[in-house]
């Protein structure tokens, strides 16, 4: 049984990722800073299911002095760490002119400081053991503008550069490390969108609809399988054709 690291793991996209690799045998480290009912709901079905396992293990990825004894704690627990998803991330929205420097400095520090803060402490144990899956949650806005979201874009820029340079870094010892780039889809992040502008985004798609959260669950599945185990560095989106 592989042990996965699924951040931000309580909600939208990073709770279809935990129930989709637990649910395939692997035993999910769900971290958020805290639990929510679908968690509490997703671990007594494995329970009952006898399939994989799903641990909730509370934690804030502010908190980066934190950080080496909270992936040692998870090692002493479970074993050797097999993967890691970096999906934890703040997706608040604003005018770069009108939005606070404290705002500002948050959005980088969870989105691109905590990610990479983590990742080092968890590559460090994927080295020794020389094999490991990382796959860091990204986003369209990487590539596609869109206004209201120039630092969000500019925290997901980054998660695409630190892919692709750390996967060059770490091949050398059996790691691979990718990056799914989801459009915008029915989650807590996109409720801000008014029906306009979703209209406008499903008209801009190919397909003509918005992707879901299954569908990047799905893409990260085959990321950590071994069906992937000659893709790295790479990145793959998951947007229902908008970027077609």
């Amino acid at each position: 049984m592989r042990n996965i690291i699924v951040t931000g793991a309580s909600r939208g996209i990073g709770l279809a990722i935990a129930r989709r690799l637990s649910t395939n045998g692997d035993r999910v480290i769900a971290v958020a800073r805290s639990d929510t009912d679908e968690i509490h709901k997703l671990h007594q079905e494995l329970q009952t299911s006898g399939k994989g396992e799903l641990h909730f293990k509370p934690f804030d990825l502010n908190n980066l002095d934190l950080i080496p004894a909270f992936v040692r704690r998870v090692c002493e627990a479970f074993g050797p760490l097999d993967g890691l998803v970096n999906n934890a991330a703040s997706g608040a929205a604003g005018l770069l002119a009108n939005m606070p420097s404290a705002q500002i400095q948050q959005l980088c520090h969870l989105n691109i400081v905590s990610p990479a803060v983590l990742t080092k402490h968890v590559v460090r144990k994927m080295m020794l053991q020389k094999s490991g899956r990382i796959v860091n949650i990204a986003s369209v806005i990487a590539f596609n503008g869109y206004s209201g979201l120039s630092v969000y874009g500019a925290t997901k820029a980054a998660a695409v550069g630190f892919t692709r340079s750390l996967a060059r870094e770490v091949g050398q010892f059996g790691i691979t490390v990718n990056a799914v780039a989801p459009g915008f889809m029915e989650t807590e992040m996109t409720k801000g969108l008014d029906e306009e502008n979703k209209s406008k985004v499903v008209r801009r798609s190919a397909l003509r609809r918005l992707a879901e959260p299954d569908d990047v669950a799905d893409t990260v599945e085959f990321l950590m399988s071994d069906k992937a185990r000659n893709i790295t560095g790479t990145v793959v989106t998951v947007d229902a054709g908008n970027l077609a």
